[in-house]
């Protein structure tokens, strides 16, 4: 017998690159609420893993911000990939998206990333 597991619309069909899109939104919602200008201007995306093509360090990004050029709007691109390897306890991951998305727009901003979130960094993520 083939078919879905779970019913559409259940918790369980939603897939985890669907619930990882939806960690972005709402870390994008949460700091939509006291950015709202400055965001309006600021494309997000989430892709599976980084490009690291252009990439000089030995490490992998979990994220990237790219300034805008002409009419190009600012860009922050969180990597789900990566992210995910970090941990595999919802809140904390909850927590680490937040987080990530929040250095990102604090680079944009040039600004530190508590001044973006007050609530940036203030969990236990280890």
């Amino acid at each position: 017998m083939r078919g879905p597991l779970a019913p559409s619309g259940s918790p369980l069909a939603v897939s985890r690159a669907q619930r990882f899109d939806d960690l972005v939104i709402a870390a994008v919602e949460r700091l939509d609420q006291r950015w709202q200008e400055q965001l309006s201007k600021v494309e997000f995306a989430v892709e599976d893993v980084p490009s690291l093509d252009d990439w000089d360090r030995s490490w992998v990004p979990l994220a990237r911000a790219y300034a805008g050029s002409g009419a190009l709007p600012a860009r922050v691109v969180v990597f789900r990939r990566p992210i995910e390897t970090r941990t595999t306890e919802p809140a904390k991951l909850r927590a680490l998206v937040g987080d990530v998305v929040t250095e990102q727009v604090a680079e944009l901003f040039g600004v530190e990333p508590e001044e973006i979130d007050p609530a940036y960094g203030g969990h236990d993520l280890g």
